[in-house]
């Protein structure tokens, strides 16, 4: 089994804390988001890999060594200012720990993604080929992958459209995009495929690919595992242990984030000593080991 933490929230730079409290424990429990009561338990020992989604790594970065498992690391750094992403920290200091990270799992256990591509009057299609190659630049010899995707219809997305202010690529725009990204990837000795975009790139010499593909997982744990159908992308299956509506950065492009009076509870009632990401386990509660 391999266990995302996670695509539901980020829990390097918010819950680190609880993950590694967890780890200890030996188990993590998690809530059906569609049914409450029905809670997975997954054993750290069923677990064959981590893949952490994330926007700041740095509080787990010295805790690394901790986790005995094999590790992709998948770091999301947007050119994006404080009116997309109010919380999120110096993207400086998030590639110093990209490079500390390096020393430490090696590039091939790391990642860069490059997502959403959003296109609007402040960041145009200019902006992001200036800013794709100034990351290429920066991370050259250091991670192995960016995946890049475009922003997608969400609920937050469409409550926040006005601040967002976006508009569709045009098919000028996506051949700018695709010639652009892919001659940056290539001038700086990186793979670039695109997510969840069902190849709309490809001609342009970007592939559709997996974050964390059957090839990567069967690298880094010698196992075979299914497609993520759940997903519709190239990843293997996963587990994900994270809870929506937890998510401090409050990036108004957000998938996983749509209500912040929810954000405030949740938040309120995490206790990183439950097994629970979000609240304690009660009395109707229906826990069930997840079979690897």
């Amino acid at each position: 089994m391999i266990v995302n933490a996670s695509c539901r929230t980020d829990i390097p730079a918010f819950f680190s804390t609880w993950f590694l409290n967890r780890l200890k424990a030996g188990y993590f429990d998690v809530r059906n988001p569609f049914a409450r009561q029905k809670v997975s338990r997954i054993f750290v020992e069923d677990i064959d890999a981590f893949m952490f989604c994330t926007k700041n790594p740095l509080p787990l970065i010295d805790h690394l060594q901790e986790i005995e498992k094999p590790i992709l690391m998948d770091v999301t750094i947007t050119p994006y200012h404080q009116d997309f992403e109010p919380n999120v920290i110096d993207k400086k200091k998030i590639i110093e720990g990209l490079w500390k990270m390096n020393k430490i799992l090696g590039k091939e256990s790391l990642s860069v993604r490059y997502d959403p591509i959003i296109l609007s009057d402040r960041y145009p299609v200019e902006y992001h080929l200036r800013a794709f190659e100034k990351l290429c630049s920066l991370v050259e010899g250091c991670v192995e992958s960016i995946s890049i995707s475009f922003l997608d219809d969400y609920k937050n997305v469409r409550k926040n459209a006005h601040e967002l202010a976006f508009h569709q690529p045009t098919p000028e725009e996506l051949e700018a995009i695709g010639k652009g990204f892919a001659k940056s990837a290539a001038r700086h000795h990186l793979e670039v495929f695109t997510c969840c975009e069902k190849g709309i790139l490809a001609e342009y010499g970007i592939p559709e690919g997996g974050c964390f593909s059957m090839k990567k997982a069967y690298a880094m744990t010698g196992k075979v595992f299914k497609k993520w159908k759940a997903r519709d992308c190239e990843c293997v299956e996963m587990a994900d242990i994270g809870v929506y509506n937890t998510c401090s950065h409050l990036c108004r492009y957000c998938y996983a984030n749509y209500d912040e009076n929810a954000i405030r509870r949740n938040i309120a009632d995490h206790d990183p000593n439950s097994s629970l990401l979000v609240g304690h386990l009660g009395p109707g509660d229906e826990i069930k080991r997840r079979k690897p």
